[in-house]
This record gives C-alpha cells, sequence and structure tokens, in this order.
C-alpha cells in the first residue's frame, strides 16, 4: 500500500482534486447558498481526515516495514521476529530491484528486522567495531518515535550487549547490560554499517551480521562471534 501511495501519489491527488472541482462547478450552478453543506462537509472531512492521519500515520508507515521484513526480509527471504537480518549489497546497488532499504546512498550497509519483547527480553549483542561508525535505531510502531539508540554516537564501538526489554513488565536486565526500554514492547530495528568503499564490503557486511538477537538465557556473545 505505501509502494502505490508514493507511485501513484500525484496521480491520484490530481483525480481527487478535478472531481472536487467539478463538484463545487455543479453546486454553484445551483447557486451560491448551495455549497454552503458542501463547505460544512469539506471542512469536517479534512478535520477527521488530519486526527486520522496523525493517529495512523506510525501504524502504516512502520507496519508497512514490518510486514515487509517478515514476509520478504531484505533480499534473502523472510526474517523472524526477534532477528536481525544485513543486506548483502549496499542500498543504491539494491535501489534497482526496489531493496527495501534503497535510499540511494553508497556508503552504508543495511540490517532491519522487528523485535517483540512482550514476552520477554531479547539481548542485543554488538561486536567490537574498532572505531567504525555504525548506529542501530529502534522504533516505536505506536508514535513512530525513535525510542533508543545504540552506535558510534551514544554507546562508542566497543562489543557490547544491551537488554532489551518491555516498560510494562518486571524484567531485570543482568549486572553490566544496559537497558533498552521499549513503551509497547516492540519496535522496529534498522541498523547501519560505515563502507568506505567496495574494498570495505565484505568487512562491513560481517560486522553487520554479528549485531544478533537472542534471548538472555541462550547469551549473545556465541551469536556475534
Amino acid at each position: 500500500m505505501n509502494r502505490l501511495i508514493l507511485k501513484y501519489g500525484y496521480p491520484i491527488t490530481a483525480v481527487i482534486l478535478l472531481v472536487f472541482v467539478w463538484v463545487i462547478a455543479q453546486r454553484l450552478a445551483r447557486g451560491v447558498e448551495a455549497i454552503v453543506p458542501l463547505a460544512v462537509a469539506a471542512a469536517i472531512v479534512w478535520l477527521a481526515g488530519v486526527v486520522l492521519l496523525v493517529g495512523f500515520w506510525p501504524w502504516i508507515t512502520v507496519g508497512g516495514f514490518k510486514r515487509a521484513i517478515l514476509r520478504r526480509g531484505l533480499g534473502d527471504g523472510p526474517v523472524p521476529v526477534n532477528t536481525l537480518s544485513a543486506a548483502p549489497e549496499r542500498p543504491s546497488r539494491s535501489a534497482s530491484t526496489g531493496g527495501l532499504l534503497a535510499t540511494g546512498t553508497d556508503d552504508l550497509m543495511y540490517l532491519a528486522g522487528w523485535v517483540d519483547v512482550t514476552r520477554g527480553p531479547q539481548l542485543l549483542h554488538v561486536p567490537d567495531m574498532d572505531g567504525r561508525y555504525y548506529s542501530i535505531q529502534f522504533t516505536d510502531p505506536v508514535t513512530g518515535a525513535d525510542v533508543a539508540y545504540v552506535g558510534k554516537r551514544t554507546t562508542g564501538t566497543g562489543a557490547g550487549d544491551f537488554f532489551v526489554c518491555d516498560r510494562r513488565r518486571a524484567d531485570v536486565p543482568p549486572d553490566g547490560k544496559t537497558p533498552i526500554v521499549l513503551p509497547h514492547g516492540r519496535a522496529l530495528v534498522i541498523g547501519r554499517v560505515f563502507c568506505a568503499g567496495e574494498d570495505e564490503r565484505s568487512a562491513a557486511y560481517g560486522l553487520a551480521r554479528r549485531i544478533r538477537l537472542a534471548p538472555p538465557e541462550a547469551g549473545a556473545g556465541p551469536h556475534g562471534t
């Protein structure tokens, strides 16, 4: 649905405006007073539309990413819940094939996943990035806001484990694990790893693949090596 809106947004808008102009012209032909009910109805629809758009836009956009990740993934099949998958190509290279994270940039490797900790926490493991820029953002599906960041600018580039949990649960992070608290227990996860050129693609992709989610009892360390 999101892709159809983006692809045909201008033609759809043009058709709606033309229909609206035609309706106004028909009303005006009957007299100026005939347009008053139409103006009132338009104002009500506009106000209701604004409220619905503001309230449901995060669900539409973040939900669209969720469905795409769980059903198609980033090019190598569906990505299960609480699993991160790294795209093997940089996004500008996948843009022509309609990649989910096709952005036009050529200096980042992407990873993505959908995390759900409503039934129990997860450990996010990040390997030692050795000074390389990377970032992992958690986007709330209810508000559309980014509720947490892990990366060079916020947590440094050393190896680490982060305790991802639901704010509504009483989960306690193990010693030494930095908590990431999700307001509604679910989040869209988008990660980026800097890739300076084609000769670095393999190294950057390898680091992106080592960023993993795992249940706390399983331990995150073995998944990140």
